[in-house]
């Protein structure tokens, strides 16, 4: 008969085992693509966003997610600061859990085209966040084809986060709270930490259980998870991590970037060639064996903690 600690041990020798089919391969693609040029920098409101959302939503349709929210398409139409925008959004549906949500977010717009800016003018946001929404692709792949989320997912790539976490902000007002059990929100992951190789930190680690949860999961592997190393940024209210968590989710950010001493955000110097595509596909690796008891109902994180 099997123990206790031989059940664990298995389970998390089977995630790790399972989490190898998040290759480089699949990451590179996605970051490649949403990074390009052709992109034009995916400013909201703008012909290159509209790219990023088709290749999104292609990718969307062809992992087998389903629409959010009885909607015709993977979009959620809005308007504001007098922009047509648009969430994109598809959903896992649970087994025994459906009404219970996760959400796995990350934002597709950027910063677009600098017109008056000689030689190389677009901002490619490769690693802010391009590397995100890699994640969000990877994971909606992983959590599909692995078949066995007790608990629903709703995969969202937001607009206009940098426009003011516009597009986290309305789907807020689209959700009721009470039926989401945490945000799993991805920002930047594309470059080594400051706490070495196979490391990430979360935004807002003491507002909530989630974090401590991670660690739990991650024990056993070489991955690492740390709280914000950078409180004076206040990055938790920076990201579309804030949208839900001021309705009392537990949203957090996952992270990697040395954000005090990075060299390329909000520069046209933010490009893929720029991003080590291992440190992505680790961490996504980490959050699909971390959030592993979330999506499957064993866990949930304690409501957030906002004072």
């Amino acid at each position: 008969m099997k123990t206790p600690i031989a059940i664990i041990l298995f389970l998390l020798i089977s995630f790790q085992l399972f989490s190898q089919n998040i290759s480089d391969e699949l990451v590179k693609k996605h970051l490649y693509t949403l990074a390009d040029d052709d992109m034009e920098g995916r400013k909201a409101g703008t012909p290159g966003i509209e790219k990023a959302a088709q290749y999104i939503e292609g990718e969307f349709k062809e992992i087998g997610l389903k629409f959010f929210d009885n909607a015709t398409s993977y979009r959620q139409n809005f308007k504001a600061k007098g922009l047509d925008l648009f969430n994109v959004i598809g959903v896992l549906e649970g087994k025994s859990r459906k009404d219970e949500y996760v959400i796995i977010s990350a934002h597709y717009d950027h910063l677009g085209i600098n017109n008056k800016k000689k030689g190389d003018s677009i901002y490619n946001g490769a690693n802010d966040d391009a590397s995100g929404v890699a994640a969000v692709l990877a994971l909606a792949k992983y959590f599909k084809e692995k078949d066995d989320n007790e608990r629903s997912i709703i995969f969202v790539a937001f607009t206009a986060e940098e426009m003011g976490i516009i597009g986290s902000n309305y789907f807020g007002t689209t959700v009721n709270p009470e039926n989401i059990v945490a945000g799993i929100n991805i920002e930047m992951i594309g470059k080594e930490s400051s706490f070495g190789p196979k490391t990430a930190w979360l935004s807002g680690f003491d507002r909530s259980n989630f974090g401590t949860i991670i660690q739990k999961n991650l024990e056993g592997t070489a991955y690492k998870l740390y709280p914000d190393p950078y409180p004076k940024y206040r990055l938790f209210f920076r990201s579309d991590n804030a949208a839900l968590a001021k309705l009392g989710i537990p949203a957090h950010s996952f992270s990697t970037t040395q954000i005090d001493i990075d060299k390329d955000y909000h520069k046209v110097t933010d490009e893929a060639e720029g991003l080590d595509v291992g440190t992505i596909t680790e961490t996504i690796r980490a959050i699909a064996i971390g959030t592993q008891s979330i999506i499957d109902g064993t866990d949930t994180p304690t409501r957030v903690l906002l004072n």
